[in-house]
């Protein structure tokens, strides 16, 4: 599943670097995650980065993007073009 940002968000611009994926970007009014890019850090880290980082707890999961770690590693993969391990 990918996570999201919600409308609290104060684009402290601290989770954007964090993203191994490069999925965090300055959307109209506030930062948006690219989903189709979000593993959720499967395959770089432990827990997703920019949760993290985040003071103000605004990066939940995403239901409307629901995925099995399964598909996160194979997602992962897709992006870095490293294997699953």
């Amino acid at each position: 599943m990918a996570l999201k940002i919600t409308e609290e968000c104060i684009n402290c611009d601290v989770c954007e670097p964090e993203c191994p994926n490069e999925a965090i970007y300055q959307g109209e009014e506030i930062y948006e995650i690219d989903p189709s890019k979000c593993t959720e850090c499967v395959g770089h880290y432990d827990e997703p980065q920019c949760q993290q980082v985040c003071p103000i707890d605004c990066i939940p999961l995403d239901p409307k993007h629901m995925e099995t770690e399964e598909k996160l590693w194979e997602k992962y993969a897709t992006l870095t073009g490293n294997p699953i391990p």
